[in-house]
């Protein structure tokens, strides 16, 4: 039988400093050791700066580690989040793991969860709410650009045009606004945006696509 670990940290920095990677390599060696399974130090799998949103089998260590795992293996985890942070993906793999014989521990959830017993619903129930916590902070975000674009804050992606970015505040670009002024004329005389798109390119050298042009005159509405 083979005993491997697996580590997770999402950042580049975590990876860097090592200090999460150390503590969840720890809590496996101290796990194994209390249940008297012989694991090596190179059969745990450390997979650094990668997100939880990515699935398993799309992982360089955790595809390595599934692919590698066979019957009566076991594959022990520091944390559910530190595998999984997807129900469906969380549940299609333990299936096929099981189904391999392969054994799965989650020390938060007091151990083996590929049986029958209290580990496994406890594994359905917080894979569920790992999804729902994932939701939940992108919503956060979400709600937080939304706000600071109200704010006439800069919230990422490319500069919108008639704009410049000072101190992460939008501030209007002159020479560009008066540029979105004279679209607005021609606009208003009937200008199509196809019009004003090869107008912008011969007299502004600007390229700027029709359908651009319809969402820089929309904004400035």
């Amino acid at each position: 039988m083979g005993v491997y670990g697996y580590a997770r940290v999402s950042t580049l920095a975590q990876a860097r400093e090592g200090e999460s990677l150390e503590a969840q390599s720890r809590q496996i060696d101290a796990y194994a050791v209390s249940k008297g399974l012989d694991l090596s130090a190179d059969d745990i799998f450390v997979e650094a700066g990668v997100s939880g949103g990515v699935e398993f089998q799309q992982r360089p260590e955790g595809a390595r580690l599934f692919n590698l795992v066979q019957k009566g293996d076991l594959i022990i985890f520091p944390k559910l989040d530190r595998a999984f942070r997807n129900t469906r993906n969380a549940l299609n793999v333990l299936h096929d793991l099981k189904e391999r014989g392969v054994h799965i521990h989650f020390i938060d959830l007091g151990g083996d969860v590929t049986g029958n017993g209290i580990g496994a619903i406890v594994f359905t129930i917080l894979s569920a709410f790992a999804t729902f916590e994932k939701e939940r902070i992108a919503t956060r975000i979400r709600e937080v650009k939304q706000i600071k674009k109200a704010q006439g804050k800069f919230t990422g992606g490319r500069r919108a045009f008639g704009y410049e970015v000072v101190d992460l505040v939008k501030v209007p670009k002159p020479d560009e606004q008066k540029i979105i002024a004279e679209m607005k004329v021609r606009r208003g005389k009937g200008d199509s945006y196809r019009g004003i798109e090869k107008w912008l390119s011969e007299k502004k050298k600007l390229n700027i696509s029709a359908m651009g042009i319809r969402h820089i005159l929309n904004e400035a509405i």
